[in-house]
């Protein structure tokens, strides 16, 4: 492809900023070829450069003048065929940059806001792998020859780079010019170029994946957020291995995501992207085998732990000796917290507590997450019907003094992560504990973590976190603590009577007891809120205190009241 055809294009709107060389100005440099297309934003980007590229840059090198002379100069000794610079990081291109283009007679290219990299890459791309139309099945011309020539030097130094995968993305975008992620089924992004995605368009592109996958459609799926097209690639699924069941399976999808229609490109480009994949799924099954050891960890931990007939003294012994059997390298009980999550979906039961698991483990790796871990920090598992994680913490430190996990930032993650698949009506409630450092205390603080889990079940929010702070924030917190037949019991006793006469001769003292209470014993603020007279509630109050033969007047009375209003 010729840089004049490029130009041509009147869909791509480039601007030409340099087209001549001023040591031959009778020369243009519009007809020399382009080869390949590469983007570059490093200040020496002459290794990744073998001649007659297109190379695109979004001048991220680029800080005063004086910096582009050393660019412009390695590009020429490298022979690239033209510079195409973006406007969008500096709102122009730099006129230094255009006087050293000129200078070395280095064609240069300005690159508008609303054109992206990819939309160009992929132009020159098409041009360079289309067949000459004159002679339709023809042989591979020369052209043909040094392309695969080409895809099979790629093949090789992707091979070499298999245990990799960042290192293998970014080969993938110097050879086609195209940033490539990795990321998870909720959005995160395991892998890949920098800076990520913005979230809500990560998250955009997960859903369409998961959407695609549920209707079964063919992959690559090409979907548009927010203007853009953006091919979604599975990564295949590692083998052997039991894998997570049902709808926890597809939480634990990773996809290759760019900004480009795939299927439009040529068969070896389409090749190479296939192989990116495979490989891509050699670094998934090492990943996943090394979180198996964690998570065998948790098992392990948790059966001990339920084992009444475990002596408590031996508690210590047995877990630190589950941990040096478990994972390589750690040779004592490790700092951890106990996470327990349940949840409920309307008129279906319980959520999954495998596809809990996975969201947890995502809401807690992410890099804004409620704690700097990784996840090779978090073993988890599932007790019935609950996902429990034990997720190791940092050590106190000067500067982070109580690396526990904060509480409003996992609600946060978990309420964005549970959005895309949650009904309405569904809930989920999460206990954690606090920091256990000795292996005796393991036992107590699952037990925490448990007592946090039932007072989350309480709250009314769709999603909530609870942990040993609301055990003691409030008198009423305890009620979940306490079995429910004797919550129900209490409560029947106290408010039955009140329940009985409401029946018997229509009247409203329950209604009555509650705003009373709400009001905070206010008589005149609960008046008004029931359109009564000071006096017409007075009456009501003593006739609610005669039946129950309870003095409203009292604080352990309406500490009662309140507690059987919660409990039933």
């Amino acid at each position: 492809m010729r840089l004049r055809e490029l130009l041509d294009d009147t869909e791509l709107g480039l601007l030409l900023l340099v087209g001549h060389d001023e040591r031959a100005p009778s020369e243009s440099l519009l007809d020399r070829v382009i080869s390949a297309v590469a983007t570059n934003d490093l200040a020496d980007p002459g290794r990744f450069l073998t001649g007659g590229e297109l190379v695109l840059t979004g001048l991220a090198w680029w800080r005063a003048d004086g910096d582009a002379e050393s660019f412009v100069r390695v590009l020429r000794r490298a022979g690239v065929t033209a510079l195409a610079a973006g406007e969008v990081e500096h709102g122009l291109v730099p006129h230094d940059l255009v006087r050293a283009c000129r200078r070395h007679g280095l064609p240069l290219i300005a690159v508008r806001p609303e054109t992206s990299f990819a939309a160009v890459t992929e132009r020159v791309l098409r041009r360079l792998h289309r067949r000459d139309p004159g002679s339709p099945g023809s042989p591979a011309g020369p052209a043909s020859v040094a392309s695969l020539a080409a895809l099979v030097e790629r093949h090789r130094r992707l091979l070499a780079d298999r245990a990799a995968p960042d290192s293998v993305l970014e080969l993938l975008r110097h050879t086609l010019g195209l940033d490539v992620r990795v990321l998870s089924a909720t959005g995160r992004q395991i892998a890949g170029a920098r800076p990520p995605l913005p979230a809500k368009t990560a998250a955009a592109l997960a859903a369409r994946h998961l959407a695609a996958r549920r209707a079964g459609g063919t992959a690559p799926h090409t979907v548009t957020v927010g203007a853009r097209l953006y091919s979604l690639v599975p990564v295949p699924v590692p083998l052997p291995g039991p894998g997570l069941p049902g709808q926890a399976a597809e939480l634990g999808d990773w996809l290759l995501v760019m900004e480009s229609d795939t299927s439009l490109w040529p068969a070896p480009d389409r090749e190479l992207l296939d192989r990116t994949a495979e490989l891509v799924a050699d670094a998934r099954s090492a990943h996943e085998q090394s979180k198996t050891a964690r998570n065998d960890l948790a098992d392990r931990s948790l059966a001990l732990l339920h084992d009444s007939s475990v002596p408590a003294e031996e508690i210590p012994i047995r877990l630190r000796s589950t941990a040096q059997a478990v994972v390589s390298g750690v040779g004592h009980w490790p700092r951890c917290q106990f996470v327990v999550a349940s949840g409920e979906r309307h008129a279906a039961g319980p959520v999954p507590a495998a596809a809990l698991r996975v969201l947890l483990e995502e809401a807690l790796v992410q890099e804004d997450g409620p704690v700097p871990v990784s996840s090779q920090d978090i073993a988890a598992t599932v007790d019935g019907d609950r996902a429990v994680l034990l997720v190791l913490v940092p050590e106190p430190s000067d500067t982070r003094p109580d690396p526990a996990l904060d509480h409003a930032a996992l609600q946060r993650r978990l309420s964005a992560a549970l959005a895309r698949w949650l009904g309405p009506e569904d809930s989920v409630s999460v206990g954690v504990s606090s920091p256990v450092a000795e292996p005796g205390n393991a036992r107590r603080s699952l037990e925490q973590a448990h007592n946090a889990l039932r007072i989350a079940h309480a709250a009314p929010e769709r999603v909530t976190v609870r942990g040993p702070e609301d055990l003691t924030s409030h008198i009423l917190t305890l009620l979940p603590l306490i079995p429910a037949e004797a919550r129900l019991a209490f409560a029947a006793r106290l408010l039955g009577p009140l329940r009985d006469h409401d029946a018997r001769h229509r009247t409203d003292l329950l209604a009555t007891l509650e705003a009373f209470l709400d009001c905070e014993a206010s008589w005149t603020a609960c008046a008004a809120r029931l359109h009564l007279h000071v006096n017409s509630l007075r009456r009501r109050i003593a006739r609610i205190e005669h039946l129950t033969d309870r003095d409203l007047s009292r604080l352990e009375t309406r500490l009662d009241f309140l507690a059987a209003l919660k409990s039933g």
